[in-house]
């Protein structure tokens, strides 16, 4: 039916909620979370959305809305569907320019006005399964979202019940309830049409085409005032659903996460040796000059993730600097086993981390971090235990000398080119960078050398001349084999 529904006291979208949205993103999660978006934020169908002046990120998504028919307050799963009054068809548009500095909030990328359109006709909740509903998506005619409910990770009754937990659902409210895989970048002209149906009732009663135009806004944001809009290749790629789409070059494949039996040997291995291994495969720049451990006798195995600074400029750190910027998301993200590589150009006149990133890439688990700057809260970050190799202490902050600029790029540190993925190895000796492809093999001559190396330890200590023996010339040679033949 059409209906006019009055402006919701309050409207509450989820993050992800279709499976095949949360598989497109690369993470899943256990139970539904959410936030809320302004109720100026509504729009007809028939309207326009502007993209803002100085933006290039604005998605579409299409959603179902569920209207709140009646208070639902610490309702059953089992009572929840009946607590809905009806169905539609929402866009949850967001300005991906603007969501690093929202924090997860998504107060202004997702609270713009007219991001929010919804209806135009309204599906009596009480007539159809909440489990064989549709939602699609056209932009410029051209079919882009295409799911069901029943691809849901969340059920609808689900959503309803867990936030009437924590607060009420009075009657006019509405639930966004998520976006399916397909979601992408609109532009200034495109017309984007989305419909909520359900396909197995008689009749398949519908939404109706709810119709947004996209038109280019001519008034730029003020820096003096908020933050600027910033974009970088990460939010790029979530905006338009994948790299390529976005027109971005493809990330070199990584190796996987080390096997536990490839960490143990090059945990073993030095770094002396794992280093003159290399060399003789011709990787002469393989070192990160010019850092230490904060640690005595730290050693660090893992594979790199990377994280970029730029030197400092007023405007830019203006852009970049604050919220949730790069240095925070990578301490966010970081996995088990990684090792936190950072770009900081060899300037170690400024802290590039503190005590408390490091302390929260101790609790995820990081193997440690190398940086080619310096550690503020040096004191504090040794006894946090996380290993740390890096020029040395410095108490200024990192706006200083540095912008946090991006995450998972290939980027120098301390002279050598380190990739994502790449393995990272750290002792008493340095820090060096081995190619995945090669840590097998590396690692093995590199323990096979230690031991040839130990023999002839054993034989200087006898009083044996080093000239022939180290290297071992044929005679010497044909002594060592004697000696380690398991035969013998």
């Amino acid at each position: 039916m059409t209906a006019s529904i009055p402006r919701p006291g309050k409207i509450i979208a989820i993050h992800l909620s279709y499976a095949s949205r949360a598989d497109q993103r690369g993470r899943r999660p256990a139970f539904p979370s959410y936030f809320f978006k302004p109720t100026s934020s509504v729009a007809a169908s028939g309207g326009t959305v502007e993209r803002p002046a100085g933006t290039e990120l604005l998605a579409f998504e299409g959603e179902i809305a569920l209207v709140i028919g009646t208070a639902a307050r610490r309702v059953t799963l089992a009572d929840a569907w009946s607590h809905v009054g009806w169905v539609t068809a929402a866009n949850d548009l967001g300005l991906y320019d603007l969501r690093a500095n929202d924090k997860g909030s998504n107060v202004r990328s997702k609270g713009g006005d007219g991001y929010t359109p919804i209806g135009p006709d309204y599906i009596d909740a009480s007539t159809v399964d909440p489990a064989a509903l549709r939602v699609r998506t056209w932009v410029n005619g051209e079919l882009r979202q295409d799911d069901t409910t029943a691809g849901l990770i969340f059920p609808l009754a689900q959503l309803v019940a867990d936030l009437s937990q924590h607060f009420t659902l009075e009657p006019g409210d509405v639930i966004l309830t998520g976006t399916p895989a397909g979601s992408s970048v609109i532009v200034p002209g495109d017309v984007v049409e989305i419909e909520v149906d359900a396909p197995t009732v008689h009749g398949t009663p519908s939404s109706g085409a709810l119709v947004t135009t996209v038109t280019q806004g001519d008034v730029p944001f003020d820096g003096e005032i908020g933050s600027l809009p910033a974009v970088d290749d990460l939010q790029r790629t979530e905006a338009w659903g994948s790299r390529e789409e976005a027109g971005l070059a493809p990330i070199e494949e990584t190796a996987p996460a080390l096997s536990p039996e490839l960490r143990a040997k090059l945990l073993e291995a030095p770094t002396a040796g794992l280093s003159a291994q290399l060399r003789k495969r011709g990787h002469h720049s393989c070192f990160i000059d010019g850092v230490a451990a904060n640690i005595a006798g730290a050693k660090i195995v893992g594979t790199a993730k990377t994280l970029r600074f730029v030197p400092f400029r007023e405007d830019l750190f203006t852009a970049h600097g604050g919220g949730y910027n790069a240095q925070k998301r990578a301490f966010d993200a970081v996995a088990e086993g990684e090792v936190i590589v950072i770009e900081a150009r060899g300037d170690d006149s400024t802290g590039t981390l503190g005590d408390i990133l490091a302390l929260r890439a101790k609790s995820r688990g990081a193997a440690g971090v190398v940086t080619d700057g310096g550690v503020r809260d040096f004191d504090a970050v040794a006894e946090i235990g996380l290993p740390v190799f890096s020029q040395g202490a410095h108490p200024s902050v990192l706006g200083r000398k540095h912008v946090p600029w991006d995450v998972d790029v290939t980027i120098s540190c301390g002279g050598a080119a380190v990739q994502p993925g790449d393995i990272i190895v750290g002792d008493g000796d340095g820090v060096i960078v081995i190619p995945p492809a090669l840590a097998e093999e590396v690692a093995d001559d590199a323990l096979a050398q230690e031991i040839e190396d130990a023999w002839i330890a054993e034989q200087v200590a006898a009083g044996n001349p080093v000239d022939g023996l180290f290297p071992m010339n044929a005679e010497w040679r044909a002594r060592y084999e004697a000696a380690t033949d398991p035969r013998s």
